[in-house]
């Protein structure tokens, strides 16, 4: 579909109505919508009635996935989205707003992690992890704040990961683009006085398409081994739907979530 927006996928009730007890039926825009995280994340939360705004580049896998949230009664619709390009970010939010009302919850979820040691000068790799991973974040913060401000309140959930916490050889720039991740986020949240919640999730090893794009081979198969235990990314995104789900006076923080086998 380009750059235009998809119209909701079924008729969807005023953003504040319409979802199950628990529930306030809000506006959730996800990034990185079209597999794994925010793929589970938008089905969950399309299943506890919120009105999800879909965001990725693969805009045919967006718009299956749209499609069959709406033939299960939920509420969905898309847009081609390059969280690398402010305007885009921006038009997204926009489009999202247009579509539904208004703009409640954002997750930043879209993310790359193509893994190498530093000494094999993958320079093109990890400014692309800066720009996706970090820059995308700061687009999305800088295109949804000030609607959240104007309308008295909203809810960003960015998606980190254990590598926020630590670092392992041949992950240092992920793990450099997850710590600030996390610094943007509590950052966010010192200066947000109450209006805005902010919540940092961070998954340790999840089924997802990430390790697909890692091109070194001695970080590929250290990868292949790390990952033999796996969460499955529904599990990730039950941790975003307990979040998202808090009343307005709780703001949950930080979620770490792990296999429980694993030992990372």
């Amino acid at each position: 579909m380009n750059a235009k927006t998809s119209a909701p996928t079924s008729p969807a009730p005023a953003p504040g109505t319409g979802g199950p007890e628990g529930t306030d039926g809000k506006v959730v825009l996800i990034t990185g919508a079209s597999s794994g995280i925010g793929e589970a994340t938008a089905r969950r939360l399309a299943a506890d009635g919120h009105h999800v705004f879909l965001g990725a580049r693969r805009t045919d896998r967006l718009a299956e996935l749209a499609g069959r949230l709406g033939d299960g009664g939920g509420s969905a619709a898309y847009r081609r989205l390059d969280v690398t390009d402010a305007a885009d970010v921006r038009s997204f939010v926009d489009a999202a707003r247009a579509t539904f009302g208004r703009v409640d919850v954002l997750v930043n979820n879209a993310g790359v992690m193509p893994l190498s040691p530093l000494e094999a000068l993958r320079t093109e790799e990890w400014d692309r992890m800066l720009d996706v991973n970090v820059r995308g974040v700061l687009h999305g913060i800088a295109a949804a704040l000030p609607v959240m401000r104007a309308q008295g309140g909203g809810h960003f959930v960015n998606i980190a990961s254990v590598g926020a916490y630590e670092v392992s050889p041949t992950a240092a720039v992920y793990c450099a683009t997850k710590f600030a991740v996390r610094a943007l986020s509590e950052g966010l949240r010192q200066e947000s006085g109450g209006d805005i919640r902010v919540t940092v999730v961070s998954p340790g090893v999840t089924e997802s398409e990430l390790a697909d794009g890692i091109g070194d081979p001695l970080a590929r198969e250290a990868m292949r081994t790390y990952r033999a235990v796996a969460l499955p990314a529904a599990a990730v995104a039950d941790a975003i739907a307990f979040a998202v789900g808090r009343p307005a006076d709780v703001d949950v923080n930080e979620l770490v979530v792990r296999p429980a086998a694993s030992a990372q």
